[in-house]
């Protein structure tokens, strides 16, 4: 091949690379709101049902979204099909339930996670939730994720103040 021909083939290839940071730098320029993020679940077994839309995650299950983790023993998982993808619409988790998001730990016997009208966690079985050493207990606690607020019903609330020098 001369060298008029690899002068082409190399102009092709800079326009087709051309091209793709084009679209790839409109395509970062979204709206970031409008971008979903993907919620990676891991555990020792799984077991789908396609009829029932639901997947059952046993044996050391840890679920991340963004910068919140859930962990639990089992985590049974409904989800919608819309055209090509799946979305959550809800999740039960139960046994050694902990959610950690930042410096907060929530933990409790079972826990249910809902996407709709708002996202939230809904903790039962002796709901415990701590940042540092400040703690919360009670018989029940929503934890409202978009918000980043609780409802605890029959709450108990220990703060610890630290001594100032």
């Amino acid at each position: 091949m001369g060298n008029s021909g690899r002068g082409t083939i190399i102009k092709t290839l800079f326009f087709i690379a051309a091209m793709i940071v084009l679209v790839l730098s409109q395509a970062g320029a979204e709206d970031k709101k409008t971008i979903k993020e993907a919620t990676v679940i891991t555990a020792q077994t799984l077991t789908t049902d396609s009829k029932a839309k639901t997947a059952l995650f046993e044996g050391s299950v840890v679920a991340k979204k963004g910068d919140m983790t859930l962990f639990a023993d089992k985590m049974l998982v409904y989800y919608t099909e819309e055209k090509s993808s799946s979305n959550i619409k809800k999740i039960d988790a139960d046994g050694n339930v902990k959610v950690v998001k930042g410096e907060k730990v929530i933990t409790s016997a079972s826990a249910t996670y809902l996407t709709e009208p708002q996202e939230k966690i809904i903790f039962t079985g002796t709901p415990r939730a701590s940042e540092g050493e400040n703690v919360v207990t009670g018989s029940r606690m929503t934890y409202f994720l978009k918000d980043d607020h609780s409802l605890v019903e029959n709450s108990k609330v220990i703060l610890v103040n630290k001594k100032q020098d």
